[in-house]
């Protein structure tokens, strides 16, 4: 099957998650083209599994001081860029389009009506799970920024839905054994200044704090432990510590939770998505989470145990079987049996 497979590029969960099932697919057989839309190709890392692959400026959202900039954002948008990308975008003999929430590659499935397929965590939200009261445009964005003719969404618990659990990177399936540090918190909040990180956890000196985010160079004060970019590093620093401080974006959380990490969630103001995953999150009764730099909140979960381990299975070999079932609208077996299986 021919695949043109669009990534939403703004964040990194989107490129983690849309890498295993590009590999998966590619190792089917499928011929995948991969367009990566809203960020720029210098500041893309480990895409190698994409290529062939374009970079397109498409669609980003822009934050500040860990809110949602509505005016940032529709001031960089380049609506005469984006409609020239999608009409120039070669689909001939193209049988699916894919989606992990990448408008142009959406677009374009609709203008030529080629069947397509949303992947990622924002279509859990075309069913009946949690979801945060936000307003009508917030709510019409998240619905409608790229949508599809069919959904592959992604949650954390099934809700009684046909969505499928997370997608576990391949490097963490065999890791999952290994000394656990007590003492040691992984922090990753990229939406918000490093300053205001660094003032958030500095008075628990108890604690050695590892920081991830908006960190241009590696360096250590103390028990702040700052951390530039580093795939294996950070996946090394989240296997070894006992709890993770993160936003309420959905690949890290579920990474934590397969790997029994006590979760503190701090969701991007104004963003309906995270305000429902950390609703989600409490619901059941997974983690914690918190609308601000809060110091009692952080003080109070640092007491909290581990939790148990949740195994989920190798959700990337599901889809890539309803995939290539070409049976697209009989979604539930497929996440039916993705359900049943632990890894």
């Amino acid at each position: 099957m021919k695949i043109l497979f669009g990534v939403q590029g703004t964040g990194n969960g989107h490129i983690s998650r849309s890498r295993e099932l590009v590999r998966k697919l590619k190792e089917e057989g499928h011929q995948v083209d991969v367009i990566i839309s809203g960020r720029k190709e210098e500041d893309l890392k480990e895409i190698e599994i994409f290529e062939p692959y374009r970079v397109m400026k498409g669609m980003t959202l822009v934050t500040y001081k860990g809110k949602l900039n509505y005016i940032d954002t529709m001031f960089q948008l380049d609506l005469v860029r984006l409609m020239s990308d999608i009409l120039m975008l070669e689909t001939a003999g193209t049988d699916l389009i894919i989606t992990d929430f990448d408008p142009i590659t959406s677009m374009v499935a609709r203008i030529r009506n080629i069947p397509s397929v949303g992947f990622g965590h924002q279509y859990a939200f075309r069913y009946d799970v949690p979801m945060a009261k936000g307003n009508l445009f917030e709510k019409y964005t998240l619905l409608n920024f790229a949508p599809s003719r069919y959904n592959a969404g992604l949650h954390w618990n099934h809700f009684n839905q046909p969505v499928f659990p997370p997608v576990i990177p391949a490097s963490l399936y065999d890791k999952t054994a290994g000394t656990i540090i007590k003492e040691k918190i992984l922090v990753y909040l990229p939406f918000e200044e490093v300053e205001d990180v660094a003032a958030f956890v500095a008075s628990f000196d108890g604690y050695e704090f590892f920081i991830y985010g908006k960190v241009t160079q590696s360096h250590d004060e103390g028990h702040l432990h700052y951390r530039g970019y580093s795939r294996d590093g950070f996946l090394n620093d989240l296997m070894e510590c006992s709890g993770v401080v993160c936003n309420a974006g959905f690949e890290l959380p579920g990474e934590a939770l397969y790997l029994g990490k006590k979760l503190l969630l701090r969701p991007l103001d104004g963003q309906i998505e995270q305000e429902s995953n950390a609703l989600a999150m409490e619901q059941l009764g997974y983690g914690m989470a918190t609308h601000s730099l809060d110091h009692n909140i952080l003080a109070d979960w640092l007491q909290k145990p581990c939790r148990e381990p949740l195994r989920y299975a190798r959700t990337v070999d599901y889809i890539a079987e309803w995939i290539g079932s070409g049976q697209w609208d009989q979604l539930s077996r497929f996440t039916e049996a993705a359900w049943s299986e632990k890894s």
